[in-house]
Formats: structure tokens, C-alpha cells, sequence
């Protein structure tokens, strides 16, 4: 049986997300990465998100790919040949990646996540299911750069990007990002989840559900930043604000003050009237049309799609 084989190129710096979190909190309109949402607690809060009813695009595009999974993956097959190697990113526990190892048979499979000590226990299990492919797990922080390790990808790959996370990222640096995985691909192709334009009541639904779950996980990240900065916000003296920005399409989390307030930290303060938010997350959303647009300008010549009934989730095939 194969060993699972590990590579950290990312090394958490808890000064540098420090003063990254603080120089956010100090900007002219106060903003906060959507990294800091997943402490403990916020991690386990976004897994119960998933399965809320407000929640689409997890169980939309799970029900694409168990309804077309076998035509997903011919027409991934005939791009890449047989026997591909399997890259994901943003991995998390490895379930997406591992739903696809019987249609595609890939002989390696990469999992990619921002730290490589997560993979080590779903890694370990997925070896023992599947002991003749190769696996491997890679800390890396590809918002930043997405390049891998030397002679982990010897082939034309399927780079496998799931969950529409791509709508994180401002459309220039989702450009950017499309362009390195098209060359990490080399000569395969992307296969990529996207969430699509819908009414603006179900996309705000989505964000800010009946329970409060999303509230919750958008308010604990006050207390991940009190520790890591030493602040000393008070969730309660905050809302959460859920809203679709029609005009940029996407969705958009902030953090309102209930009141006039200041939050302390050693070596600096920021005051917030009433009202005014801090921006947590946004999430853009696309039309076919719009992100068809966006793969040519990442070089991608050829595209094939794969949505749900309703046309609320996409399932691209890019190549070229």
C-alpha cells in the first residue's frame, strides 16, 4: 500500500495575521478576510451551514454530480487520458475529490488545503479505501499563488475546484487564479463549481438563514480576531447583514454596530458609529455567459456545463 506523502509550503505567521486583521479594521471602510471566519468553532459552524434548507449550493451541486457524474467524468476522461492526476483544491476533508476516484481511476491524487494538518487524518482513511493511488497532501495558500511542489502533477491533470469558492475572490484575482490552474493543468483541464444568479431572496436566504446559524458563524469571527489581537469586540453589540449587491452580483456579509463603539487593541483603536460595518465576505455569482467569459480570458478555449433543473448551479469542464 502507499504512504500518503505531505509538503507545508504554507507556515501560519500569527504576526503577519495580526497586523493583516488590523490594517482591515483601520481601513476607510473597515474589512476583515474571510479566512479569520474558520477558528474551531467557525469551521464547525460552517459544516452545520451546509446542511441548513436555506443552503443550496452545497446539496445542488452534490445532486449534479450524482445525477451526471459518469458524463462529467467521460468528458473529463477525453481530455485528460486515462488514469489522470487528481488535483483538489481547497480539499477540506477530502469527500469531493473522493466521490470521483471510481468514475476517473486517478493514479494520484493531490489534495490542497491551506494547512496540510487537516489532510493528515482524511488522507490516512483514503489510502486504506484506495491503496494502489498515490496521495498526497499540500499546505498551500493558493489565493496567493497556486503552484505545486515539482513532480507531483507529470501529466495532463484534472484540477478540481468545488463548491463555487471561486466567488470569493474579486474577478481579477479570479482571473488569476484560473490562469494557474490552467497551467497546472497542463494540457488537462478544470473542472470547477460555480454558483449562479438567482432571485435575490433565495441568495440572501442562503446567508442569512431562519436559525441564525450564519449570524453566528459571521459574529464568532469577533471573538477569533479578540485573540488573535487581543481587541475587544462584543458580539452582542453587533448584527449581521446579509445582502445581494445587484449591480457587482454578488452576495455581501458585514458586521453592523448596534451603537456607537470603540474597540481597543494594544497599540490602536478604531471607533464605529451607528450603522456603520465592517465587510466580512463576499461571494459573486454568475451567469453562464459572464463566467464562459472569464475562462477564455484565463486562455481556455473549450467549455462544457452541467446545472441543476432550476439553473441555480454550474458544473464547468474547461480545457484548451
Amino acid at each position: 500500500m502507499n504512504t500518503p506523502q505531505f509538503t507545508q509550503l504554507h507556515h501560519p505567521d500569527a504576526d503577519a495575521l495580526a497586523a493583516e486583521a488590523a490594517a482591515g479594521l483601520l481601513a476607510p471602510a473597515a474589512s476583515v478576510s474571510p479566512k479569520f471566519f474558520y477558528d474551531g468553532l467557525g469551521s464547525r459552524l460552517f459544516d452545520v451551514i451546509t446542511e441548513l434548507a436555506e443552503y443550496y449550493p452545497t446539496r445542488t451541486e452534490a445532486a449534479i454530480f450524482a445525477q451526471q457524474g459518469a458524463a462529467i467524468a467521460a468528458a473529463a476522461l477525453a481530455v485528460t487520458g486515462p488514469a489522470p492526476v487528481l488535483v483538489d483544491l481547497g480539499a477540506g476533508n477530502c469527500a469531493k475529490g473522493a466521490a470521483l476516484f471510481d468514475p476517473l481511476a486517478p493514479r494520484r491524487y493531490v489534495a490542497v488545503d491551506i494547512s496540510v494538518d487537516y489532510l493528515r487524518t482524511a488522507l490516512a482513511a483514503l489510502q486504506r479505501a484506495h491503496p494502489a493511488v498515490q496521495l498526497a497532501g499540500v499546505g498551500l495558500d493558493f489565493s496567493s499563488r497556486l503552484e505545486l511542489p515539482p513532480g507531483l502533477v507529470d501529466g495532463p491533470a484534472l484540477v478540481f475546484y468545488p463548491g463555487s469558492s471561486i466567488g470569493n475572490f474579486d474577478p481579477d484575482i479570479a482571473l488569476r487564479l484560473l490562469r494557474e490552474a490552467r497551467a497546472l493543468a497542463g494540457g488537462g483541464a478544470l473542472l470547477i463549481g460555480v454558483d449562479l444568479v438567482k432571485p435575490a431572496h433565495v441568495l440572501e436566504a442562503a446567508y442569512d438563514d431562519a436559525l441564525g446559524v450564519t449570524a453566528a458563524f459571521n459574529l464568532n469571527l469577533l471573538l477569533h480576531l479578540n485573540r488573535l489581537l487581543g481587541s475587544d469586540f462584543d458580539p452582542r453589540g453587533w448584527r449581521h447583514v446579509a445582502l445581494f449587491n445587484r449591480p457587482a452580483s454578488r452576495i455581501e456579509m458585514h458586521l453592523e454596530a448596534r451603537a456607537a463603539t470603540t474597540v481597543r487593541w494594544p497599540g490602536a483603536e478604531r471607533r464605529f458609529a451607528a450603522g456603520e460595518r465592517i465587510h466580512t465576505e463576499h461571494s459573486h455569482k454568475w451567469t453562464r455567459e459572464t463566467f464562459d467569459a472569464l475562462l477564455r480570458d484565463a486562455g481556455f478555449t473549450r467549455q462544457q456545463w452541467w446545472t441543476d433543473a432550476q439553473g441555480w448551479f454550474g458544473v464547468g469542464l474547461a480545457s484548451g
